[in-house]
């Protein structure tokens, strides 16, 4: 397999370890039973920064992935993989 890095990764790596202590910090308040609010809000914080760590990624692919596969367009060509690139940002 062929090694596949972009600059973003070292920051997804970093994003994704320090959910990664937050959710042992989640593990921990559920078993010395810590109010369900408190949880919540932390498995939320979770959430987040594990879909920002997959957006950035994703995100990272198209701008880099897609353009090296499609090369250079057109500017009246290029309106349609813009478009799909700035949809990803609802993902």
């Amino acid at each position: 397999m062929i090694e596949h890095k972009h600059e973003s990764h070292p920051e997804i790596v970093k994003r994704l370890k320090r959910a990664e202590g937050h959710l042992k910090s989640v593990i921990a308040m559920i078993a010395s039973g810590r109010p369900c609010l408190d949880i919540a809000q932390q498995l939320h914080a979770v959430e987040k920064a594990i879909a920002q760590a997959k957006r950035t990624l994703i995100q990272d692919h198209l701008d880099h992935c897609l353009e090296e596969t499609i090369g250079a367009l057109p500017r009246d060509r290029r309106q349609s993989i813009d478009e799909f690139k700035s949809i990803t940002k609802y993902l």
